[in-house]
């Protein structure tokens, strides 16, 4: 078997791993957030918030949660990004084009939205970043909900789409939700990474070099300001993809990723849903969910994914610069446009950056949840009612 031909098998089996696994994830992540809805919303609601205001450390431990596990989270994104980008299903343009495309529209005319109904709020603008993600293990939990009545290349398209929305996450939160610098950790956080990149250069395949250097960069880009989850993604894109020369088995980036993405999957991210999707509606009213900053999250998640997502597949399957995924019909992609208005995870991470108030925090909080559970609901039930298989050329160029 030549190396190509082994590195592509590995590339689909690696994908099909990622995607049962982001599946079940979802599932679980959804338990997470209504039990914790649930919790803050009855006797337990002050244990609840009790014990994530608890320090520990010198961290609360929604702290650890946030800034702690998270980067674990954020590990696994930048090691999926990398292998996608080097050797999956986005190492060409022609594969990247469709989602990245996508991608893009997602990001703008959510962004869009939200500013139109905060233009009044100086403060509340910062929250702009808000409604532009997308939750890759929710998405794909609806879909594996929904089995064979969705191609497995439209689940491959949501997953790329969802990849891509990430980088563009991670360099949101890098440029615009970074706080004040403290210049000599940032320094030691650089050093550190230098050294990261040298392990690699020079051939260094040890999988304990890159963990015990990467909790010290950890470790000082907390300390630098930056925000720390930040140092999951510079660290996996200095693990290393190939194998040595010598060796026979998986790559240090292919064993990093297998060993915690189910860790990620069914403990850190419903572990993080559960600590922060606890809202509590008492006493909530009408004009608590017509603030604007509840409003314009809810309305770009909800119409601001959909028109951006589905705005570019059109305008690309027009201009002749892309095609539809394999085996699926307009109607499927756009029940999968709606479903990219999923943005629990990495929309409620951006809304604690942005805001440091609790009240827009609660705001945000609460228009994630409903453009979250509007997005879910309506992507499920036009997949759901489309019939298996559909003509793929309703627009034709």
């Amino acid at each position: 078997m030549t190396r190509s031909k082994s590195s592509s098998i590995l590339s689909v089996v690696t994908l099909k791993a990622f995607l049962q696994s982001q599946s079940a994830g979802g599932i679980l992540l959804m338990g997470a957030a209504a039990l914790a809805m649930v919790v803050a919303n009855t006797a337990w609601s002050d244990v609840y918030f009790s014990v994530l205001e608890r320090h520990v450390a010198g961290l609360s431990v929604l702290h650890w949660i946030n800034d702690g596990l998270m980067a674990i989270f954020f590990l696994l994104v930048g090691l999926e990004i990398k292998r996608e980008f080097l050797d999956g299903e986005l190492s060409t343009w022609d594969q990247r084009i469709l989602p990245g495309l996508a991608a893009l529209g997602g990001v703008i005319v959510p962004a869009l939205v939200y500013v139109g109904f905060n233009l009044q709020e100086q403060q509340a603008l910062q929250g702009w970043a808000v409604p532009t993600a997308t939750d890759i293990a929710f998405a794909l939990g609806v879909l594996s909900i929904l089995g064979s009545r969705v191609p497995p290349s439209l689940k491959v398209f949501l997953a790329a789409l969802a990849i891509i929305d990430d980088l563009v996450a991670v360099l949101v939160i890098a440029f615009f939700y970074t706080a004040q610098i403290n210049a000599l950790f940032l320094g030691l956080a650089g050093l550190t990474l230098g050294a990261l990149v040298l392990c690699n250069r020079a051939g260094v395949r040890s999988l304990a070099v890159y963990v015990i250097l990467g909790v010290v960069l950890w470790f000082l880009v907390l300390r630098s300001g930056v925000h720390a989850t930040l140092a999951g993604v510079a660290l996996a894109m200095v693990v290393p993809m190939r194998t040595g020369p010598a060796s026979r088995g998986l790559s240090p980036l292919h064993r990093l990723e297998h060993g915690i993405a189910p860790w990620t999957a069914f403990v850190v991210v419903p572990v993080f849903g559960f600590a922060n999707a606890g809202v509590s509606f008492h006493g909530m009213t009408v004009e608590t969910l017509a603030q604007p900053v509840t409003l314009g999250v809810a309305a770009g998640l909800f119409f601001g994914k959909q028109i951006g997502v589905m705005g570019a597949v059109v305008l690309a399957r027009m201009a002749g610069i892309a095609q539809l995924p394999l085996g699926a019909s307009w109607g499927q992609v756009y029940g999968v446009a709606l479903l990219c208005g999923i943005g629990f995870t990495m929309s409620l991470f951006i809304g604690l950056l942005a805001f440091e108030g609790p009240e827009l925090q609660q705001a945000t909080k609460l228009g994630v949840l409903v453009g979250s559970l509007l997005s879910g609901v309506a992507g499920w039930l036009v997949l759901r009612l489309l019939p298996h298989k559909s003509p793929n050329s309703l627009i034709e160029t």
